[in-house]
């Protein structure tokens, strides 16, 4: 999903804009240029007991546009989402959501936030409209808002045939698409999705793709986070990757599979005797470091070009005799471009501190409703 309304903001920002802009433009076309930030992390640090979870973040997300927070499990994603949402405090730095700070503002922030979890947060004993209808009033809505705002998210999500059966009988997909509509129960501008795909089946995921496509277009900002590098592809108009608690690149999900090579040449040969001669003919082709499985004979080599550099690869190893088993041309995935940018792998995330009680999905204690 790319809207080109929203220009590339790198993070100076400023010189690129004033390039385009030359000397001879007003400072209100100037402004004009520059995105609205609505989510702005700067040096944020988290340890849990002598592990550092992150690392000096900085981060920024304009207004009406998503983000997407890719790296493997253990590089602090979630960690970071929680700090923004309030349910953890960060040890440094500062994170602001809109006007908002997340330490001075918190209690008044989380009406501005959404927050959709890893797993879906509903009571599996109530019905979809009972989960829904309890979240309003956990929000101080009357009766009659929580239930119109009940009805009103069940059939935007698709989910009026099922409102009175149990959320246990439920799919995977219908599960977190009410687990969205209750993080939307007060209309927040700001909505923090933390690998909200994750189990789905590819139809269910395409179908969270599509409500959060026309969330965005309603103008709300989101920072999704994401282990696919498909799912960022598509939601995404820019992407930090994160590893390690740094954040390690940011661009469009075309400059990072550059950064990566562009595409990957898999090849499978038939005999260990021409492993060297194949290797040499890979990295002549390829842009980077060539990666070999010993015991299954297969190379994947990054390369910069095109479906022609398979032509020369073939060419090229038929003349010295070597047999093919296998070979295709891909894009990248998560793993390559991860490679690419750390050339190392990666280590698990420490658990969050322990809640303290049961909470909501904003970080408020739950009270009964009244």
């Amino acid at each position: 999903m790319r809207r080109a309304e929203h220009p590339p903001f790198q993070h100076d920002g400023l010189g690129s804009i004033h390039g385009q802009l030359g000397n001879g433009h007003s400072q209100e076309t100037f402004a004009k240029l520059i995105p609205t930030i609505m989510i702005q992390a700067t040096q944020i640090t988290k340890s849990f007991g002598g592990v550092e979870a992150l690392k000096g973040v900085d981060l920024h997300v304009p207004k009406g546009t998503v983000k997407a927070l890719l790296g493997p499990n253990g590089a602090g994603k979630t960690t970071l989402v929680r700090i923004m949402a309030t349910l953890s405090k960060q040890d440094s730095g500062t994170v602001t959501i809109g006007e908002f700070d997340t330490l001075k503002d918190a209690e008044a922030l989380r009406r501005q936030v959404g927050l959709t979890g890893q797993y879906a947060a509903v009571d599996e004993d109530l019905t979809g409209y009972e989960n829904l209808r309890m979240f309003g009033r956990l929000y101080h809505l009357s009766k009659e808002e929580a239930d119109t705002r009940a009805r009103d998210l069940l059939k935007e999500f698709g989910l009026t045939e099922a409102a009175d059966r149990p959320s246990k009988t439920y799919s995977g997909g219908m599960r977190r698409r009410l687990d969205l509509a209750a993080s939307l129960i007060v209309k927040p501008p700001v909505l923090f999705l933390d690998e909200p795909t994750t189990g789905l089946d590819p139809a269910s995921r395409q179908g969270m793709w599509k409500i959060i496509e026309g969330l965005v277009a309603g103008g709300m900002t989101v920072l999704l986070t994401t282990q696919y590098l498909e799912e960022a592809d598509y939601l995404a108009d820019s992407i930090a990757v994160i590893n390690k608690g740094k954040i390690i690149a940011e661009g469009t999900a075309d400059e990072l599979k550059e950064q990566s090579g562009g595409n990957v040449l898999e090849v499978t040969i038939k005999t260990q005797e021409h492993v060297e001669d194949a290797r040499k003919i890979l990295s002549d082709h390829s842009s980077q470091e060539v990666s070999f499985d010993k015991d299954r004979l297969h190379f994947s080599a990054p390369i910069e070009g095109d479906a022609s550099v398979l032509i020369d690869v073939v060419r090229a190893m038929d003349a010295v005799n070597i047999t093919i088993i296998d070979i295709q041309l891909r894009r990248p995935t998560l793993d390559d471009v991860f490679l690419a940018l750390t050339g190392e792998g990666v280590e698990e995330e420490p658990l969050p501190e322990k809640s303290k009680g049961r909470r909501g999905r904003h970080g408020k204690k739950k009270e009964a409703a009244k």
